[in-house]
């Protein structure tokens, strides 16, 4: 059947202008502030980040850091987690959850996820441990490949938690330590009210331009509420030192820049209010594709009870995902794919050994998702065109 002529609105997958409008004041001032200052590096603005957003996390300390991928960098190596180490973690993810366990020396151990979060299936993290693993004197090690699991490393995809009560539960029973990726993830809760980024030994937040809480570029946060690890990040994020030039431990360059510090204390003042209103969006797109009478076809984010949903993404299923995709751009929507290549068959980790079908449901995940417009300030008559077009491709195809 021919596809319908496109029906053409204006609809980006981000539009960060309406934010800057709203607060340049606000953010300029902040910015000149930090210029007139000439205060640039771990200066006043990031310890009072760090000193707001570790309670909004429910967390003791806060580290910022100099991007996401620098956080779960940084909380690895606070860790020790190095060669010879494995880390449990999931194929369905950004690159740099599998890529900053490789860089660390250690193995990633990529598992399938759950069909329906899309986080990782406990129930495969539990049978590896069990099955797949064998207890030593001073650990547990991975029978196949002789490296010692030290790790598991959750992502809370897409602005949802993790299941986390069972995952803490194996790494009690096997002496596991947990960072959470919670990079998508800032004011997510688990239920009984609890912050992701507050319930594993370290939080890993990304406050990339793109994130719920974006800052004028790269930059990040790891949470603790473990004061001996919170001071031995503090000394790895400026090369180990301490004193300066003295080192006991090789650190890197991971510091939050001053700058981004000062941009992101004016956003963060907001970020309930936009959490709100992605949430909002989310109910609407739920509500409009219900309407559209689509025969399920399409299958809109599940939201699980008790716990609260960020949206830091609104990701969909549907059939001929690739040609929906082409056909929304004609129509003027943009849209992304996350993610496209699961880890476990990246070029980069072929010598690891993995085949497509060692994780079906990320391969399907992988083929079948894509991600609609959710920003806050994003109209009701642009989600209507989103959903609208969404309805003429299934109908038509």
């Amino acid at each position: 059947m021919a596809m319908p002529q496109p029906v053409k609105m204006n609809v980006p997958l981000l539009d960060l202008k309406p934010q800057y409008e709203a607060l340049k004041a606000e953010l300029d001032a902040a910015m000149i502030a930090v210029a007139t200052s000439q205060h640039f590096i771990l200066g006043p603005s990031v310890k009072t980040l760090e000193e707001q957003i570790a309670p909004y996390v429910q967390c003791k300390f806060g580290i910022g850091v100099s991007s996401g991928t620098d956080a779960l960098l940084l909380a690895l190596m606070a860790l020790d987690i190095g060669r010879g180490d494995e880390v449990i973690t999931s194929s369905y993810t950004f690159f740099a959850t599998g890529g900053t366990v490789s860089r660390v020396g250690a193995r990633p151990i990529f598992l399938d996820i759950d069909p329906v979060s899309f986080h990782q299936d406990v129930g495969l993290v539990k049978d590896f441990l069990h099955h797949n693993c064998e207890r030593r004197g001073d650990g547990v090690y991975n029978k196949a490949t002789g490296g010692r699991v030290r790790a598991l490393m959750p992502v809370h995809l897409y602005g949802q938690s993790a299941d986390m009560d069972p995952l803490m539960e194996l790494a009690r029973e096997f002496g596991l330590k947990v960072v959470e990726d919670a990079a998508q993830a800032i004011g997510t809760e688990y239920p009984k009210e609890r912050r992701v980024g507050s319930i594993g030994d370290i939080g890993c937040f990304s406050f990339f331009p793109s994130k719920n809480l974006g800052a004028f570029g790269d930059a990040g946060l790891c949470t603790t509420n473990d004061p001996a690890l919170a001071e031995r990040m503090r000394i790895m994020r400026v090369h180990g030192g301490k004193p300066k030039y003295y080192h006991k431990v090789v650190g890197g360059n991971f510091r939050l820049d001053e700058l981004q510090a000062a941009v992101l204390l004016v956003k963060f003042r907001h970020l309930e209010t936009w959490h709100q209103g992605r949430q909002k969006n989310a109910a609407f797109y739920d509500r409009a594709f219900a309407a559209a009478k689509l025969d399920g076809r399409v299958t809109t984010p599940a939201t699980k009870p008790g716990y609260r949903h960020i949206y830091n993404q609104y990701v969909i299923r549907v059939p001929e995902r690739d040609r929906m995709r082409d056909y929304l751009k004609e129509c003027g929507i943009g849209t992304e794919i996350y993610y496209p290549v699961p880890l476990h068959i990246q070029e980069c980790f072929a010598d690891l050994g993995y085949k497509p079908g060692d994780c079906p449901e990320s391969m399907r995940a992988a083929a079948e998702t894509i991600a609609l417009p959710i920003y806050p300030e994003i109209s009701e008559a642009q989600q209507q065109h989103v959903v609208d077009s969404v309805a003429e491709f299934l109908k038509s195809s």
